[in-house]
């Protein structure tokens, strides 16, 4: 071994030697070339986190191309986040937040020869937050820093049992900036009250689990959660909101990457027009079709909302990063809700 193998083989023994994250690795100023040395989880498979790294996930999870997401978050003992009833919550310097995705042959049993192909960390340093994109080998003992992003070829089975072959897009960390601005920096998408307050991987309540577990401080007692999504007997408003929040809410907001568009779409948004109802596109280009209005109440045929969303064309599809088929689920929903909305 010699040069960059023995620079990875020692930083990958020192993680096997540390019980628990690498406080001091994560406030450093690079990133370490390989997921391991950070020792966020007890084997460089990333299988089993380490201790303090709590596992977790949302009510509504992001649409990626029918992906499975590990999500984990790391609070140093002794400095919790704090509670925020809007936005992410507030974490405190050396926090990281971990987002492993994950496919399998057939997604129908996302549990059977699944494989993982890149994690995301997104550490709370100093000067705020930064990203950092990892890709696994295909061997998944251990994830690479790819500042640059990667392309790779996967083949399988969706839920709803259709073929699919995609070439998977990791982001590189310019991109990860696009949907985590906030104004100049950039921040948390999911970790919100509202999409956390639910049973999660822990078989309890999330929220409180965080409180007792020292993780979280000012947690009220009347949190609104966000509506499941596929909760069929939610009202259909309601769920169709938490989509569009959770799907297009951290770009299309006051201070986020598609603030120019004037379509701010997160949960709490009451304004009509900033909703895209009755609201004409400012700047779509062909994205908007034949259609003149993002939102035409009782007319989703009529309206650049779901177009946009079943569309798979570079330049028309919306989210136009993070995935490269249609959520064919969110599209229904969206539709429904259009179709409901009454005409002035």
């Amino acid at each position: 071994m010699r040069g960059l193998e023995v620079a990875l083989f020692l930083l990958a023994l020192g993680a096997c030697a540390r019980s628990g994250p690498d406080n001091a690795a994560l406030l450093g100023a690079e990133p370490l070339p390989v997921l391991s040395a950070y020792g966020l989880f007890e084997d460089a498979r990333a299988d089993v986190p380490a201790d303090g790294v709590i596992a977790y996930d949302l009510i509504n999870p992001l649409f990626s191309d029918h992906a499975e997401k590990h999500r984990f978050v790391y609070v140093p003992k002794g400095a919790p986040a704090k509670f925020d009833p809007r936005e992410a919550f507030d974490f405190p310097v050396g926090s990281v937040l971990i987002k492993t995705f994950a496919y399998a042959p057939d997604m129908r049993m996302a549990d059977q020869g699944a494989y993982k192909i890149e994690t995301r960390l997104l550490i709370r340093q100093t000067s705020g937050w930064v990203a950092y994109p990892y890709v696994w080998n295909e061997a998944g003992t251990e994830a690479t820093y790819a500042p640059a992003g990667a392309t790779r070829a996967i083949k399988f089975i969706a839920p709803d049992g259709t073929p699919e072959a995609i070439d998977y897009q990791v982001p590189n960390r310019n991109q990860c900036k696009m949907c985590h601005q906030a104004g100049d920096a950039i921040q948390p998408i999911g970790p919100k009250a509202r999409n956390l307050d639910h049973v999660g991987p822990q078989g309890t309540r999330q929220l409180e689990d965080w409180r007792a577990r020292g993780l979280l401080t000012g947690l009220p007692d009347d949190v609104t959660p966000a509506a499941a999504i596929n909760d069929v007997s939610a009202p259909l408003d309601a769920r169709a909101r938490a989509y569009l929040d959770i799907q297009c809410g951290h770009c299309h907001k006051e201070e986020g990457s598609a603030s120019n568009t004037g379509l701010w779409l997160e949960a709490d948004q009451t304004d009509a027009i900033r909703l895209g109802i009755g609201k004409h596109p400012v700047a779509a280009g062909r994205g908007a079709g034949d259609k003149a209005a993002v939102i035409v109440p009782g007319a989703p045929d009529a309206s650049i909302l779901p177009y946009r969303m079943a569309s798979t064309e570079a330049g028309v599809a919306m989210p136009e990063l993070g995935r490269q088929l249609s959520d064919e689920d969110g599209v229904k929903l969206i539709t429904e809700w259009i179709a409901s909305l009454e005409t002035e």
